[in-house]
């Protein structure tokens, strides 16, 4: 992952060279989530929202064999999953430092359906939850060609809302800078994991189910987000620079069918895809549709 991370801001600067100054992706994202965030039936997206069918070359059996032997059968795991994200936000309060300071509550809910598993009466074998509260600021500093558009602060706990030996969660407090230029947007993310206590025995209900965490989700994020014409391409690197064989790598590309509704492909290599898979390779490819295209 360290060399991916030199190509991926070779990349990045080779985009914003040549990405088109006008009709910025960041100014009308914002410019649209203004206009319907008072009505009443709105709910504004967060992260993507999409569905798509899977493949995963190696799914991961082993969080699930103890409790499957102990039940006297032998677990397995469909290569096909549907996989699916649900993530909105909601305004608490514009402007809360007089003509800036944007506060905002989130959910994201990303799921994993085993559907053709029907030895296992077709599972969900992942959820995973994350809410958050965070708050953006508008901004216009001039960096490398680029403007920060925004800055913000934020709380995260993430968590698949599992038990036992399968419970996975986090709590972290993150900083994020957006830049841009016309059809070329970046958004990088760092973070910092709230420390929990060390678990007094190996089964306790309390304490610290993945001390390990950081090794292979990281501690920050960076996301380059591209337009040619209605086609959107991202990309993200995920690392922890003491760890550079870990983290990880997703790429996107969708076009629109109708209205909000767009094609969406996915494919993701590495590390901590979801909760239960933090310290497992996986790699997955993936074809479905959205309803929202960048971030």
């Amino acid at each position: 992952m360290a060399v991916s991370l030199h190509w991926f801001i070779s990349l990045i600067f080779a985009i914003s060279f040549t990405a088109n100054a006008s009709d910025s992706l960041v100014e009308k994202r914002i410019h649209d989530e203004r206009t319907t965030s008072d009505q009443p039936f709105v709910l504004t997206p967060h992260n993507v929202n999409y569905i798509l069918a899977t493949y995963n070359d190696s799914p991961n059996i082993e969080p699930f064999r103890e409790e499957a032997e102990l039940r006297g059968y032998e677990p397995s795991l469909d290569n096909f999953e549907i996989k699916f994200q649900v993530s909105v936000k909601f305004p608490i309060m514009y402007n809360v430092f007089g003509d800036n300071g944007h506060l905002f509550m989130a959910y994201t809910n990303q799921s994993y359906w085993q559907i053709n598993n029907t030895d296992a009466s077709s599972p969900f074998r992942e959820t995973n939850h994350e809410p958050e509260v965070f708050m953006m600021f508008n901004n216009d500093w001039k960096i490398a060609g680029l403007t920060n558009s925004l800055l913000g602060v934020g709380f995260v706990h993430q968590s698949n809302g599992s038990y036992s030996e399968r419970s996975r969660s986090w709590n972290r407090i993150y900083g994020i800078a957006v830049l841009d230029k016309g059809s070329f947007a970046l958004r990088g993310k760092i973070w910092w994991r709230i420390p929990e206590d060390e678990k007094e025995f190996e089964d306790a209900p309390q304490g610290d189910d993945n001390p390990d965490i950081d090794d292979y989700m990281g501690n920050f994020e960076l996301t380059a987000a591209y337009a040619l014409d209605e086609q959107r391409f991202t990309m993200i690197l995920r690392n922890n620079l003491d760890k550079p064989n870990y983290g990880a790598m997703e790429l996107t590309w969708s076009y629109p069918i109708k209205d909000n509704l767009r094609l969406y492909t996915q494919y993701f290599y590495g590390y901590g895809e979801s909760m239960i898979d933090y310290n497992t390779q996986t790699q997955r490819i993936g074809i479905g549709f959205a309803l929202n295209d960048i971030f």
